[in-house]
Formats: C-alpha cells, sequence, structure tokens
C-alpha cells in the first residue's frame, strides 16, 4: 500500500470546507497547532480508496491569496513553502456555487499556483433556489481542473470526489495544463529574476514571493537580501501589479460565467435565510431573542444535565461506601477509596454538562446563528474598543479560552486583538462549570420562578452574563490605556441557515469529554493523590501528640455513641495536623475575609493547574478521615460542613463569593503560556494575573460582605 497522500483543504469561510473535512475524516482528527504559530491545525485521515490514504489538511479559511490575518498567513505558507512539512501533494477548492464570482477568484489564485488541483462545487441547492445554473462541463473545460458538485452534509457527491482524488494520485491527472491569466507579463523582469533566486512552483508563485517575501519565514536572510535588490533594481510596484492582476481575473472570470452559468430568476423573492435575518437580526428583536437563545441554552444545561448527574454522583457514592466495607482499614484502601475514587467522582460527575454546554454550541454554530451573534454585536463592541470579531473569541471562551485566544488571529487590527486576548479569559470556560454547578446546587434553592424558569439555571446564567459585562468594562478601560492607533473595519459574510448535522454534533459532544476526562482528569488525578498524601501525613510530632490525645479519652469512654463522636474529632484534629492542614492554615487569614476556610484556600492553590482542580481537591480533602457515610455525596459532606463556632461554612455569602472569585481569576496555567505565545511577551500575561486576581479577591470580598 502506498504511503498516505497530503490534501490540503483550501476556500472561503462559511463555503463547506469545515463539513467536507467532518466528511472526509469522520473521527479520525486530531488538532494540534501549525509550526512556529498558534493557529489551530485541524488534520485528518480519510480512506480514498482500498489501496489510498489520504491526509487532509483543513487550512483556514481565506478570501483570497493575498493575506491579512495571521491565520491566513498559514494558508498562504503552507501553500508557498516548497520544502515546507504540509507540504501539499495536491489542493482541494471548496467553492460556493450561490457566489460563484467571489469564489472563483480564489479558485483561479490556487490553479495558478501549478499544482494538482479538484474544485469542490458546494451550495448547488442554495444556488437552485436563488435561480441559479450552472453547468460542470464547461467550467471544468474553461478552468482546465476537475469540477464536482458536492453536499458534504448529505454524504452527495463524495465518491465523484474520491474518484478524482484517486485518478490524480495515479497521476492520470497532472498540474493544471494552462494558467488562468498570463502572470508572467503582469511582471516579466521580476518574476524572471524570483525563479532564478528562489525555486518556485510556477510564474505566479514568484510573484507572490515577490509581493510577500518579508513576511515568508522559510525564506533565508541571504534570500530575503537578494529579492530586496532584485525588487529595487526592478522598480516594483506591489499595488499596481495587484490591481492589474485581480481586474484580469475578475475580466476572465466574467467570460467563464458568461458561458458557464445562467441566472433563470434575477428577480426572485427573498430567500427563507434574508426573511429570517430580517427578523434575528432587528435591531430591537435581534438582542431580546439573543438573550432568550443564552437563557435557553444555561437552563438546558441544568435541565438536562441533572438526571445523569445524579446518577454518576449516588453511583460513585455507593461505590466507595462498598468498597469501604470490604476492604481492610490500611492506608492502600484509603488511598483507593478517598484518593483515586473520590478523584474519579470529582471528574466523572461533570461529564454530562460538559457534553451538553459543547453540543449546544455546535447546534448553534452548525445552523448559522453563531455568525449572526457576531454581527449583532458588532455596534455594541465598537464601544468598548472592540469590533465583531472579536465575538467569536469571547463566545468560544464559553468553551475553552485557549483555542478562543488563537482565533483572535482573526482580528486584523492590532489593539483590538490585544484587547480581545486580555479579556476573552474573563468568559466563564466549561473549567469553571463544575465550580458553579457545586455551588448553585449549596446556596441557592431549586424552585421555580413564574412557574416555567428554574432558580438554579437562572443563577447559572447570571454568571456568564457576568463574564461578559465585566469583559465589557475591562475592554473600554483597556481601551484607553493601549496606545496603538490603526483603523478597523468588519467584513463577514453570514451563512445561510441550515439544519444541525446531528451526527457532527455527537461526535464534538463525545470528543470533547474524551478531552475533559484524559486532558483535565490527569490534572485531576495526580492532584487527588496528592492531596491525599499531604491530608494523611503530618509531621510525626504533631500526628503522634493528636493519637495520644485521643487515645487517652477513648480508653475512658465506654458510650458507643460518643466513642463514634470521639473518632470523628480525631480524625478531624488528625486533618487539621496534616501537611494540608497546615498549609491551609497558613493562608486561611487571606481568604477568611472572603468567607472561605482553610480548604477552600488549598482548592484555590490547586486551582492554579486548572480550575476544574477544585471539586477533585474537595473531593479529596473531605474524604480524607471521614469515619461515616462514606457513601455520601460530595455536596451532602460540603452542606455539613461547619466552623469552629457551629455556623456552616458554606452558605450564600459563601458560595456567591466563591463563585464571583472563579468567575474573574486567573486560574489557568495553559491560558497564560497560549497568551505568553500570542503576544510574544510576559509583560501581557502578568498583566492579565495580577488585573484578575485582584480584580476576583475585591469582588468577592464586596459580595461577601454584601450577602453576610
Amino acid at each position: 500500500m502506498k504511503a498516505p497522500i497530503n490534501i490540503a483543504l483550501v476556500g472561503n469561510p462559511n463555503s463547506g470546507k469545515s463539513s467536507l473535512f467532518n466528511a472526509l475524516t469522520g473521527l479520525n482528527q486530531k488538532v494540534g497547532n501549525f509550526p512556529g504559530v498558534t493557529v489551530d491545525k485541524k488534520t485528518g485521515s480519510a480512506r480514498i480508496s482500498p489501496q489510498l490514504e489520504a491526509n487532509i489538511i483543513d487550512l483556514p479559511g481565506t478570501y483570497s491569496l493575498y493575506p491579512k490575518s495571521a491565520d491566513e498567513y498559514v494558508t498562504y505558507d503552507v501553500l508557498l513553502h516548497p520544502e515546507g512539512p504540509d507540504r501539499p501533494d495536491m489542493i482541494l477548492v471548496i467553492a460556493d456555487a450561490s457566489n460563484l464570482k467571489r469564489n472563483l477568484l480564489f479558485c483561479s489564485q490556487i490553479i495558478d499556483l501549478k499544482m494538482p488541483v479538484i474544485i469542490g462545487l458546494t451550495m448547488m441547492d442554495i444556488a437552485k433556489k436563488k435561480g441559479i445554473e450552472v453547468d460542470l462541463a464547461g467550467l471544468e473545460r474553461e478552468l482546465g481542473v476537475p469540477v464536482v458538485a458536492i453536499n458534504p452534509r448529505k454524504n452527495k457527491g463524495l465518491q465523484p470526489l474520491k474518484k478524482n482524488i484517486e485518478l490524480i494520485a495515479q497521476e492520470k491527472f497532472s498540474s493544471p495544463a494552462r494558467e488562468f491569466i498570463d502572470n508572467h507579463q503582469l511582471a516579466p523582469g521580476v518574476i524572471d529574476g524570483v525563479k532564478a533566486i528562489f525555486p518556485v512552483s510556477s510564474d505566479y508563485a514568484a510573484l507572490h514571493v515577490a509581493a510577500n517575501h518579508d513576511e515568508l519565514p522559510f525564506i533565508n536572510a541571504t534570500k530575503q537580501q537578494e529579492l530586496r535588490n532584485l525588487l529595487q533594481a526592478q522598480r516594483f510596484n506591489k499595488t499596481k501589479v495587484q490591481a492589474d492582476e485581480i481586474m484580469q481575473r475578475y475580466a476572465r472570470i466574467k467570460h467563464i460565467m458568461n458561458g458557464t452559468v445562467v441566472e433563470t430568476d434575477p428577480l426572485q423573492q427573498q430567500l427563507q435565510t434574508e426573511r429570517i435575518d430580517n427578523i434575528l437580526l432587528h435591531r430591537v428583536w435581534g438582542y431580546v431573542i439573543l438573550l432568550g437563545v443564552l437563557f435557553l441554552l444555561f437552563q438546558s444545561i441544568f435541565w438536562l444535565a441533572s438526571y445523569p448527574m445524579d446518577l454518576i454522583e449516588a453511583g460513585f457514592g455507593a461505590v466507595g461506601g462498598w468498597l469501604s466495607g470490604i476492604l481492610p482499614e490500611n492506608n492502600w484502601s484509603d488511598l483507593l477509596i478517598n484518593g483515586v475514587i473520590a478523584g474519579l467522582g470529582g471528574i466523572a460527575v461533570f461529564i454530562p454538562q460538559i457534553m451538553i454546554l459543547f453540543g449546544l454550541i455546535t447546534i448553534l454554530e452548525d445552523t448559522g446563528y453563531m455568525a449572526r451573534i457576531s454581527f449583532l454585536t458588532d455596534r455594541l463592541m465598537r464601544q468598548v474598543g472592540l469590533n465583531g470579531k472579536s465575538v467569536m473569541p469571547l463566545i468560544s471562551g464559553v468553551a475553552c479560552a485557549v483555542p478562543a485566544i488563537m482565533a483572535a488571529r482573526s482580528i486584523e487590527n492590532r489593539k483590538e486583538r490585544l484587547i480581545t486576548i486580555m479579556i476573552t479569559p474573563l468568559m466563564s470556560c466549561s473549567a469553571r462549570l463544575p465550580i458553579y454547578t457545586i455551588m448553585i446546587a449549596l446556596v441557592i434553592p431549586d424552585t421555580p420562578v413564574l412557574g416555567i424558569f428554574n432558580l438554579q439555571g437562572l443563577a447559572m446564567m447570571a454568571l456568564y452574563l457576568l463574564g461578559f459585562v465585566m469583559a465589557f468594562i475591562v475592554a473600554a478601560v483597556m481601551k484607553l490605556f493601549i496606545k496603538i492607533r490603526e483603523k478597523s473595519y468588519f467584513i463577514m459574510e453570514l451563512p445561510v441557515y441550515r439544519s444541525p448535522r446531528w451526527k457532527n454534533v455527537g461526535t464534538t459532544m463525545i470528543e470533547k469529554a474524551k478531552i475533559f476526562i484524559t486532558d483535565a482528569g490527569k490534572v485531576i488525578m495526580v492532584i487527588s493523590v496528592v492531596l491525599w498524601f499531604l491530608a494523611s501525613y503530618g509531621p510525626a510530632g504533631r500526628m503522634d501528640a493528636v493519637n495520644e490525645k485521643y487515645e487517652q479519652v477513648l480508653a475512658n469512654e465506654t458510650d458507643s455513641a460518643r466513642i463514634e463522636d470521639i473518632n470523628h474529632e480525631m480524625q478531624s484534629a488528625k486533618l487539621a495536623n496534616s501537611y494540608a492542614g497546615i498549609l491551609g492554615h497558613a493562608i486561611e487569614p487571606v481568604v477568611k475575609p472572603l468567607g472561605y476556610d482553610w480548604k477552600i484556600g488549598i482548592a484555590l492553590i490547586t486551582s492554579f493547574a486548572a480550575r476544574e482542580v477544585f471539586v477533585g481537591t474537595m473531593a479529596t480533602l473531605y474524604s480524607v478521615g471521614d469515619t461515616e457515610e462514606s457513601d455520601a455525596t460530595l455536596r451532602e459532606k460540603m452542606a455539613a460542613a461547619k466552623w469552629s463556632d457551629g455556623r456552616p461554612v458554606y452558605n450564600l455569602a459563601t458560595g456567591l463569593s466563591l463563585m464571583i472569585f472563579y468567575a474573574f481569576a486567573m486560574q489557568c496555567m495553559s491560558t497564560l503560556a497560549i497568551v505568553k505565545r500570542e503576544t510574544k511577551s510576559w509583560k501581557y500575561p502578568i498583566i492579565q494575573f495580577v488585573y484578575m486576581t485582584l480584580l476576583a479577591y475585591a469582588c468577592s470580598w464586596a459580595v461577601y460582605n454584601i450577602f453576610i
């Protein structure tokens, strides 16, 4: 069997590229970073035929081969680098048949790179509704490359597409035989000179090396200087050459469309998409509907997840109780029950909510509504120094801040991009969800509001909206201090409305659950075991003193109920004198003004590895030394926690204070690392860490003192 071939998947945004990638690769996908940058690199393997396998590289969407944003430069680099690690053997260009004129510009540029090309024509059903008919054979003849009509959402046209890929792989098709336009005549001296200095695949590739050589990292310093000398000698005018090229391309595209595309009903009535947009993008009702969608989103997280969460929680509690009844009392059984099982329970119980959150977000993206949110909020964003493109990273931050900050690369304006990066961690990511869930369950009653709403769901929505509001306030402040003057514009194509791909929704939910279990689970398990050790052992002198004190008391006690109480007191005393207890009591004066005891203080520290570690930490601390009710859930154990004077630890004031702290605090090392990589400086992650920690402490202190 031959080695897999590399296929680059390119196209305009919203052309159906991601749908085709999912259809070809299924679950055989992985996400990483392109070498040297932090832009998402989606790759996947696809079986083209029994004898042929392909690596599909999904490149960031772009409207032309002239890049403007950082992610578009990734596409540019992959296509032009003659010896790059992701150098494609062929290029699969996805074009929207309902917007063919605009899509053909990018197609024509790819064709002129003189690499094997296939054009996949999507949205044929939308084109038909618009009264557009495309002569596929004629278009293929004019372009000189294979053209295949596909509908990846319904798995239509995939077999003809794979057949063409196989034919190219067998070298029955080669690179396009002719150029779309005569690129050589645009700058003959420059093109010949570039080809003599640097290996390129075509005259058009040479033209791009001349136009953007300073931005291409694979050209070394010596070659760069040679290119500068050549361009200076030839008096190369990049802007004029680019303008001439685009004019020639559109002239040829017009000629091709006149012969291959027929618009049978140019005076058609409005499409369904436009009629829906009149409602969803209304200047008043659009915002009301948006709030309604967000409200339903967070109500659903609580409503749909409550039953599986209760089952999982009860199941782990029962397993812990069963094991404590059959295993002998020793260190290993204690580690298994109160370290491993408690840690696993802290992970597994929140899987339903993680899956539901990502499933609902995927539905919003699939239907086309997510792009409308960007358009709808552009005016609001500009008031605080951002633009509509900032919305997508912020909304993505509801899932995870790391890819959300990467997504900010699509923002061309440097000031707006930097502010977006600095405020994105204020969005309540999925790692905060376990903390919100357990605290809301502890301090917010599960009561109906107006007969149809749930108070706990309203509290959850309020926390997410609070993140957005605080992000806007911080952005408005940063707008005054970041002195970068650069023009800003917001151009976005709105995709048509479609029904969600339920298979894609299910795949996303499963993949995100796997990531949560493997990535967060590893950290939680390690910290749970370490905490078990720190909470089970302490300085010999202290632990011996506790044992001696309570052994004397027990020796003189005969009442069984009193003996049980003394044993509980002894375990509590051991925990307080353990290494974890000593550390917790050392930091308690700092966190006590917020209403927190030493156990919460320990959880705040461990949470800097990852926010969701809070739950695993509490599960371990409340399990170690637990002499009774081993099958009690974590929520029940936390609800029973008392201060030394008998007051409950988790009252309304403490619960709200803790939720506010986690809503604003920067407790994610991965996020700080990605901010450093994106900004290429430690300055901004340090500022981010300091301002978010101070903000969290001040707001938590205020909330605690208001509600105490």
